[in-house]
């Protein structure tokens, strides 16, 4: 028989309560082809009667559908246990084969046209424990939805446990798998998107400040924290002239304070300019250093730092260089200490022979007023 017969002009009958079960679209197409066993030969296998429909014909009788339409339904109807499917995704074959999942004795291909009654559900049941998909549905994940074969199997797991859990029946869970991998698959690539946007331009005015995480950051490394909100209006006139500021605003304002800091640091420690004594002063190691090679014990110089940081706070003086006069006021205590014979000597030669210079002839008060290691 010709095609005259199918044109689209054709009216299309379908179930009312077919469609009502299994859903409209899919009652279309179930009565479509169902009424092709009418016009062409089928092939008897497995127990089932098999067609061949080339996918140019059914896109010309049905025209308010496309290839992605055929394709999905037709998935859908397999899904539902309608529809047995022995050929490739209709997206990318040349026709469709198929067989209604009827038994031969209960099909006669000569039977005139007449509307399906509902086929009956499979019952449902629970999940197998060591349910997997077909390998129809993993093509169809990745050939209509770009989804790695490996990505949709490493979601296996959870789903069967998640449905196990739930100890929910169902009959479609084909269609259940490809829902989840679906809906996880759209939340991975937006995640991606995500990751790969670019950041929003920050807006450098005088209101900005570095990012919690940036603070905290500086802070560990030891910079004072109200030398960093110092440095804020200098960083952000200079980007500010420069009419960009750059994305990784944060990080270029770490490196800046690192270098300030640095300067900031180098030129403290190493000033020509007099300055007062700090309440916690403390020598540096190149001061222990030296004192350690003059076989100066370092818990000895370190128990003289608070009367040499009183002595000189109540002086009042300023000095260029603290370290220079703790030197001094270690070795006099350590001779002191360690030599006191020889001490005595050199002040009995610079003092004549005379029996004031003596140390026992000195009183507790010459003692106490003594400043000679402070000059």
């Amino acid at each position: 028989m010709s095609d005259s017969s199918l044109v689209p002009e054709r009216q299309l009958v379908f179930s009312p309560g077919l469609a009502a079960t299994i859903g409209l679209e899919e009652a279309i197409l179930l009565q479509h082809l169902r009424a092709q066993f009418d016009h062409h030969s089928a092939q008897h296998k497995d127990g089932y009667a098999w067609l061949a429909v080339e996918r140019e014909l059914l896109l010309r009788t049905l025209p308010f559908w496309n290839s992605e339409d055929l394709h999905r339904i037709s998935r859908s109807l397999a899904d539902k246990g309608v529809l047995l499917i022995d050929s490739p995704p209709l997206l990318h074959s040349e026709r469709l084969v198929f067989a209604l999942n009827e038994p031969l004795r209960e099909h006669r291909a000569a039977a005139p046209a007449r509307p399906l009654a509902p086929p009956t559900r499979r019952s449902a049941g629970l999940l197998p424990r060591h349910w997997s998909p077909g390998e129809q549905l993993l093509q169809l994940l990745e050939l209509n939805h770009n989804i790695p074969r490996q990505f949709a199997l490493d979601q296996l797991e959870d789903f069967i446990f998640y449905w196990r859990e739930r100890g929910e029946a169902s009959h479609a869970w084909e269609n259940k798998f490809r829902q989840h991998v679906l809906s996880l698959w759209r939340r991975h690539q937006q995640d991606r998107a995500e990751a790969f946007r670019p950041p929003e331009k920050t807006v450098l005015d005088n209101t900005w400040q570095p990012s919690h995480e940036a603070l905290e950051i500086m802070l560990r490394s030891g910079v004072s924290r109200d030398f960093i909100e110092r440095a804020i209006p200098e960083f952000v006139l200079y980007w500010r002239e420069r009419g960009a500021a750059p994305k990784e605003l944060n990080s270029k304002f770490i490196q800046h304070i690192r270098i300030q800091w640095a300067k900031y640091c180098s030129a403290v420690e190493h000033s020509t300019e007099p300055r007062r004594i700090a309440d916690d002063w403390q020598p540096t190691g190149d001061v222990l250093d030296i004192l350690r090679l003059s076989h100066i014990d370092e818990e000895f110089a370190l128990s003289l730092l608070p009367e040499f940081i009183v002595y000189w706070r109540d002086s009042n003086q300023a000095h260029t260089s603290w370290n220079s006069k703790f030197i001094q006021h270690v070795k006099y205590h350590w001779q002191k200490r360690h030599q006191p014979a020889q001490t005595d000597r050199a002040n009995a030669a610079q003092q004549g022979s005379s029996t004031a210079g003596r140390t026992r002839d000195r009183s507790l008060e010459d003692d106490l007023t003594d400043t000679s290691w402070a000059d």
